[in-house]
């Protein structure tokens, strides 16, 4: 039987948990070679907790059947509903959470002040269109920063 072929039997169930219990111990190069070779693919470059559990999951999978077709199709349909049909859209932030358009946004970094103007589209830094604070921040600073506290804007998700 292949590693990646599900299997019924309920008698695997002590060995499914002896696999599981054992992910905690193995050696982070032995999970690697786990997840080669139940997901044929080479290992994601995270942490050792989320291949812990993206190897417990799949091998739960492997072993019980996984989602049923129904489920999966009920998940996909759930995904588009919220995302439009694009797999991978970024929600901005609304309108309402945005400053006004013509807002001045002016910050000093390492003795020199910056000003950055809010557009209908964007915001404006030096004659040039960004398309979020974030990115005039990394054009200000050379690294990455959240624009919105680079300009010390307060954070519309969190409420009083």
């Amino acid at each position: 039987m292949s590693a990646l072929a599900p299997t019924t039997n309920p008698g695997d169930a002590g060995s499914v948990l002896a696999r599981l219990a054992a992910l905690k111990t193995t050696p982070t190069p032995e999970l690697k070679a786990q997840w080669r070779t139940l997901f044929g693919s080479e290992p994601p470059p995270f942490n050792r907790r989320y291949l812990e559990s993206r190897l417990a999951y799949r091998i739960q999978e492997l072993a019980l059947g996984g989602l049923k077709p129904e489920t999966r199709a009920r998940l996909v349909a759930l995904g588009e509903e919220l995302d439009g049909g694009k797999p991978h859209v970024r929600k901005r932030r609304l309108d309402a959470d945005r400053p006004i358009t013509g807002t001045r946004l002016i910050r000093e970094w390492q003795g020199v002040e910056h000003a950055c103007t809010v557009t209908p589209d964007g915001y404006e830094y030096a004659g040039r269109p960004y398309k979020s604070l974030s990115a005039v921040a990394r054009a200000i600073t050379g690294t990455r920063w959240n624009g919105w506290t680079f300009f010390g804007l307060k954070n519309p998700g969190a409420r009083p």
